[in-house]
């Protein structure tokens, strides 16, 4: 019923690892990313701008819909379509991999068959799918040499060396000319100055003086009575939009949710709670901030500090 067949896979997972930190491949694994910072390396004084770091897990198998809906989208078939197009193109894949015991995805890595015949994967490093960090590149600055310079006569005997007698006169003349610049610099510059002072104040009281007169004008024929005024109107401010929060935990006894969000407000954090989720649990956040890049920041200071296991939620629009 389907016979469809997807062209390029890897490229609709490549666009993908641009948007989310997590793509599923169904029945195959998922890549995951994470970010890393800039980094400096000192043994190559190289410069390296941030970046997405991609692993593979092969446990992470079931279909989130993401890949599928995303190759439907694209290729303008039904969502059913594409969920066996991928299933076709992930058997040809496995196929490739057992027979040869390696399967390369251009732009996002490499898988080989270990002796366990287990999956290992290596990324590849051309591609930086940290959307802020488009068009920043490695920068290898060249080192800086410093010439020690050597005091090449401090061994000079006294009578070696020649002394320079300047004539008394010509010092002389050269100062008084230079006295005489300097004076007369001087006081062309403080003539000048003051001559445009002077004008600035002068143009400034006529544009104020021309101000009030329009001012008082318009007051003059302004009316203050308000026969019919309009009703009073209320202005709603929308709110931040801060879909990235980070998670604290879920529980299933609300009073248990209850008792961590309290600990949380106590100790400095903007804590909230969320509805129960499809499970029936009640997640607890830490916060929700509007960049992705802020909260891994934070996410990070409470993994080291608070709780290793909090992670982050990401809200679809």
């Amino acid at each position: 019923m389907y016979n469809f067949v997807i062209m390029n896979l890897e490229h609709y997972i490549s666009q993908l690892l641009y948007r989310y930190q997590c793509v599923t491949i169904p029945g195959f694994g998922a890549f995951l990313t994470d970010i890393q910072s800039a980094q400096w390396h000192e043994a190559s004084n190289g410069f390296y701008p941030p970046k997405k770091l991609i692993s593979f897990n092969s446990f992470l198998k079931n279909n989130d819909g993401l890949l599928a809906n995303h190759v439907a989208q694209n290729e303008k078939i039904s969502y059913e379509s594409a969920v066996v197009s991928i299933e076709n193109e992930i058997a040809k894949w496995k196929n490739e991999l057992q027979s040869a015991n390696k399967l390369s995805f251009k732009s996002i890595g490499e898988f080989n068959l270990n002796s366990e015949k287990n999956i290992v994967f290596t990324p590849f490093e051309q591609v930086n799918y940290l959307a802020s960090s488009f068009g920043l590149t490695n920068l290898i600055a060249p080192s800086i040499k410093r010439e020690v310079i050597e005091h090449l006569f401090e061994d000079a005997k006294e009578e070696d060396v020649i002394q320079l007698v300047p004539d008394r006169n010509i010092g002389r003349t050269y100062f008084k000319y230079a006295a005489l610049i300097v004076l007369s610099l001087s006081f062309s510059g403080i003539m000048g100055l003051k001559l445009y002072q002077d004008k600035v104040a002068s143009d400034t009281l006529i544009v104020q003086t021309e101000v009030q007169k329009q001012v008082q004008n318009t007051i003059q024929e302004a009316t203050f009575v308000i026969s019919n005024p309009l009703p009073s109107v209320t202005l709603s401010v929308k709110e931040e939009n801060m879909p990235y929060h980070i998670v604290a935990g879920a529980f299933r006894l609300e009073k248990n949710a209850e008792k961590v969000y309290k600990r949380l407000n106590r100790k400095g954090f903007k804590a909230k709670r969320l509805a129960p989720n499809s499970n029936g649990l009640f997640p607890v956040l830490y916060g929700s901030f509007p960049t992705l890049e802020e909260a891994e920041r934070i996410k990070s200071d409470i993994q080291k500090s608070e709780n290793p296991n909090a992670w982050i939620l990401i809200e679809q629009f």
